[in-house]
């Protein structure tokens, strides 16, 4: 396998040797210092383009008094290759009153003639549609877009067990899960969404399967049935895939019976 196939979705970092798990993060390494990230397709790149995943990262910047409330200054989107597919600054909607330029990296120069707000919400929103959306905290991304997604449809590195493992059952900060598990350094100046957005994607990547496997258990729940007519059983991924029949269970006992080994699924019972 070339390494440049390493973050293809059907492979499995934890599968791998401790050769081919080392490539995969020198690779990812490189995508990781690329900078401020390009908001056009690399359509050459058979990496580009809308995933199954995205990850998300956004910038804030302060307004209100003292600049405590958050209001977004830039958002970025890279795909679950960790390229960038998305990369605007957004036109201040209120009077700034702290740009938090050491944190964000953001100036007033940033924000001149930068999209509105209502713009940027509408392409991130139809980007986010039907796809899994990864992050770091991304309940404050979500905040400042004024945007919802399904929460079984949501990929949190930091509520991940194994990564608050890593920080004694606390939320662990993006910063030093990158430098623990990525053994990467990242936000040691200014923030940057692009590079934030791609050590999320990486984490997630790195324990995709174990990841979804234990959604998968955590979604499964049984149908306390009524009936023993004839039933129709459908299963409902918690990832949100596509439905599909899985049997017809004649009596109530069998249904349940057959329910049992549908480990990670949801069954949804059709009279």
């Amino acid at each position: 396998m070339k390494q440049t196939e390493i973050w293809f979705d059907d492979v499995d970092p934890e599968l791998m040797d401790e050769e081919d798990r080392q490539g995969l993060l020198d690779d990812l390494n490189k995508v990781l210092h690329h900078g401020k990230g390009n908001p056009n397709l690399n359509k050459g790149s058979e990496s580009a383009g809308l995933t199954k995943y995205v990850g998300l990262d956004c910038e804030m910047v302060g307004i209100g008094p003292n600049g405590k409330e958050n209001m977004l200054a830039r958002v970025s989107i890279v795909n679950q290759h960790g390229l960038c597919i998305y990369d605007k600054f957004v036109a201040p909607q209120e009077e700034v009153t702290n740009f938090r330029s050491e944190v964000t990296g953001i100036t007033s120069k940033d924000l001149q003639n930068a999209d509105n707000f209502s713009l940027v919400q509408e392409e991130v929103s139809s980007i986010l549609k039907g796809r899994i959306l990864v992050g770091h905290a991304l309940h404050n991304d979500l905040k400042v877009l004024f945007l919802t997604h399904p929460k079984s449809m949501i990929r949190d590195t930091s509520t991940y067990k194994k990564f608050k493992e890593m920080s004694k059952g606390n939320k662990p900060k993006l910063k030093k899960l990158s430098e623990m598990v990525l053994k990467v350094r990242i936000q040691e100046g200014a923030h940057n969404s692009v590079q934030d957005a791609q050590a999320a994607m990486k984490l997630f990547m790195l324990h995709r399967i174990n990841w979804e496997k234990e959604l998968a258990k955590q979604g499964w729940r049984k149908l306390k049935i009524k009936t023993n007519q004839e039933a129709e059983v459908l299963i409902s991924a918690p990832s949100g895939l596509p439905n599909k029949k899985y049997s017809r269970a004649k009596n109530t006992d069998e249904y349940l019976k057959r329910a049992e080994v549908m480990v990670g699924c949801c069954p949804v019972l059709r009279i």
